[in-house]
């Protein structure tokens, strides 16, 4: 996935550039991006050198996308499967008193919330790795 953008500000090897925002950038949690109103704000790692005002040519590696996508969106939704499956099947017998749809619900909706979590403190860590950061790759005139 490529973008192009204008540096803003550098500081060692990482910059800070504005690409313009786009429809796909909504419901990402990623935390590399810093919304604004036309632009989004990405850190990248600074491989070509370039200096504030200058346009660039960013790249994010399919991989980190890849990745990025199947964590927010799958593994929630695999979370809530699973969490209503043993819901039901497995600790509806420990609450005879309870309807086991209500059960299967609670532990869905529970699992699906601690996915989240998980994957919020994750990105955390993620976030100090410079292998899933974007890359300038060129300077563009």
């Amino acid at each position: 996935m490529e973008e192009i953008g204008t540096v803003k500000s550098t500081q060692g090897m990482f910059a800070k550039v504005s690409v313009p925002r786009k429809s796909v950038c909504e419901g990402c949690t990623a935390g590399t991006c810093t919304p604004d109103e036309q632009a989004m704000e990405i850190e990248a790692i600074n491989k070509a050198r370039a200096k504030a005002g200058q346009r660039v040519r960013v790249v994010v590696k399919t991989y980190t996308y890849l990745k990025g996508s199947i964590l927010v969106y799958g593994i929630p939704a695999l979370a809530l499967i699973a969490g209503a499956i043993l819901g039901k099947e497995v600790f509806s017998s420990y609450f005879k008193d309870t309807d086991p749809d209500i059960i299967s619900a609670i532990f869905g909706f529970g699992a699906f919330v601690l996915a989240f979590l998980g994957i919020k403190i994750w990105s955390i860590f993620a976030e100090k790795k410079t292998e899933s950061k974007p890359v300038i790759e060129e300077i563009l005139e």
